[in-house]
């Protein structure tokens, strides 16, 4: 049974709110005094957190002969340079010219792995074997190791088995290579298949930068959107293929409207009129394209009639609400290559999906030759911030949001159970005053950008949340009903039991609610245990290596955890009240 997502635009914004969008270059500050060098178009940039401690940090690919860059942030105060000794089975660092940077939970065991695409080299695939220590799996997950010419991987459950699977970009730099695009399947245990065929990708060149995942029609099953560069012969064309819901896809390009035949960057998603269907923001060396979602498999550009159609040379393109009142915004990076040509462009949404530039925004001086970007909220204020890469030796800029106003937010974080664990390809659903608004979850997005695993919504002056509804892609609908606002909320799949309801995949908590020691006890071995507060962050990480284990949680404050064990029969989640 297909799944069906309604949503109702309304006809004016419940929200009234008079914040200043404005953003402060902070890198230096910071402690992200950093340039990517110069790589070929670019270089990818990631703004996740990748060791779990609860704070956005920053990853950069980079020039050929320079390391892979990686800044972890600590505490929300500043981030330092953390070396990850990535090396090959052949004991090489890893210094070749990278595009895009993934970190991917590909096993589902609470690590975030490592991708890595190259144009140069060939693309890589680190296994976390625990406390960032990576090992070099390429070959035995099934990956090639020759060289693709990739560009842009992004990473979604096509078929639906709780597992992620990649869908990765090729784009030759002379423009001759037939290297196809490839589609692989996670076999759920560290190793990958090539389905491109089976699967209906077709086999010819398409000079690709990036993709997308993407519900189009909200029937639960994931959909790809392709970006093409040159717009020299038919088959450059962009593409939309249709998940059949088999394990097989249709190329609805042409029928859909999304058959783009122009110099196309990014593939950046958004719903940025409200409506509940997903929207596609496409860069271009010229006219910027925004395809609105009609809702029925078709597309229509409102580039101009939303004033979005940016001409310049456009590549990487985010959505975000830059001052939480409660609609989507969006910035967009130029190369610069023409100085009559803008550099980037921020784009206010005035909750009626009209776009302007705002005046003392902070951009002024925003004139780097810039490629990718990625948001995050660096110090967990619930405040937007994003950066940018540059190429020609350039810094790179941290785009610190400094609004004053303090509009009212709310942060989301997924867990997935049945479904991939990073809760990838759901729909988050929120609801204040009437008014809805909705995300798409993405792993690997935009123009060679990961951006933060954490949902960040706007709501303006409202001060309560009406709900806040999930879609996994495992099929199961979750709504948390009157939520506070200014908090994160950190939603395991399956987690809207009871808190009475303990015993699970014959594993228990006892007592629950909890005072002072909790009693944990399976009938599968128990590995090794973590306990997160309702933010996600990490309290507590120890073995058990038994199958009970009492755990004293009397100095905790009040209110509601989680626990997460490891066990031979896979991860089990629980939550526990404690008094």
């Amino acid at each position: 049974m297909n799944r069906i997502l309604l949503g109702f635009a309304l006809c004016s914004v419940s929200f009234i709110s008079n914040a200043q969008i404005r953003f402060e270059n902070t890198a230096v500050s910071r402690g992200v005094d950093f340039s990517c060098g110069a790589p070929f178009l670019g270089g990818g940039v990631s703004f996740f957190d990748f060791n779990d401690d609860g704070f956005d940090d920053l990853s950069f690919a980079t020039e050929s002969g320079a390391e892979l860059a990686f800044f972890q942030n600590i505490d929300g105060l500043g981030f330092v340079t953390i070396n990850l000794n990535l090396r090959d089975t052949d004991n090489n660092l890893i210094d070749f010219q990278a595009k895009q940077i993934n970190w991917v939970d590909i096993d589902n065991d609470g690590d975030k792995d490592l991708f890595v695409t190259s144009d140069e080299a060939g693309n890589k695939l680190f296994k976390n074997t625990g406390n960032l220590i990576f090992e070099d799996i390429t070959v035995t997950a099934g990956f090639p190791t020759t060289d693709l010419n990739s560009f842009g991987a992004s990473w979604g459950d096509y078929n639906n088995d709780g597992f992620l699977d990649v869908f990765i970009s090729s784009r030759d730099p002379m423009v001759s290579s037939f290297t196809p695009n490839y589609l692989y399947k996670n076999n759920g245990d560290s190793t990958f298949t090539d389905v491109s065929v089976e699967a209906g990708i077709d086999r010819s060149k398409h000079v690709s930068f990036c993709s997308a995942w993407i519900d189009i029609n909200n029937d639960g099953f994931q959909d790809l959107y392709i970006s093409n560069d040159k717009r020299a012969e038919e088959f450059h064309k962009n593409q939309l293929y249709k998940n059949n819901g088999d394990g097989t896809f249709t190329d609805i390009s042409a029928s859909s409207g999304t058959d783009l035949l122009i110099d196309a960057m990014t593939v950046t998603v958004g719903d940025y009129n409200r409506d509940g269907f997903f929207d596609i923001y496409v860069t271009n060396a010229g006219e910027c394209v925004l395809l609105k979602n009609n809702g029925d498999e078709t597309f229509t550009d409102v580039a101009p009639s939303t004033g979005t159609d940016l001409v310049s040379f456009t590549w990487g393109a985010i959505f975000l609400d830059g001052d939480n009142d409660a609609d989507l915004d969006l910035y967009v990076s130029s190369s610069l290559f023409q100085s009559s040509f803008p550099s980037a462009a921020f784009f206010e949404n005035d909750g009626n999906s009209n776009f302007s530039i705002p005046t003392m925004a902070g951009f002024d001086n925003d004139e780097g030759r810039s490629h990718s970007n990625a948001t995050g909220d660096l110090n967990n204020d619930g405040l937007t911030d994003f950066v940018v890469t540059n190429t020609d030796d350039q810094d790179i800029v941290l785009w610190e949001n400094k609004n004053t106003e303090n509009n009212n937010w709310l942060k989301v974080k997924l867990q997935g159970t049945t479904s991939n664990r990073d809760g990838i390809g759901s729909v988050i659903e929120i609801s204040s005053n009437g008014q809805q608004q909705y995300h798409y979850t993405n792993c690997g997005e935009g123009y060679l950008g990961q951006n933060s695993a954490t949902e960040t919504f706007g709501i303006g002056n409202a001060t309560l949340i009406d709900y806040v509804k999930v879609t996994w892609l495992s099929g199961l609908v979750e709504t948390y009903r009157d939520i506070n606002p200014n908090q994160t909320l950190f939603l395991i799949e399956g987690n809207t039991l009871s808190l009475n309801e303990t015993a699970v995949l014959d594993f228990t908590l006892h007592p629950n609610p909890v005072t002072d020691i909790l009693k944990l006890k399976s009938k599968v071995y128990i590995e090794f245990v973590k306990l997160y507060e309702s933010t996600g962050k990490i309290i507590k990480h120890f073995k058990v290596n038994s199958y009970e284990k009492h755990i004293d949680v009397s100095l905790y404050q009040s209110g509601i955890y989680f626990l997460e064990a490891m066990t031979s029969s896979g991860p089990i989640t629980q939550r526990f009240l404690k008094h």
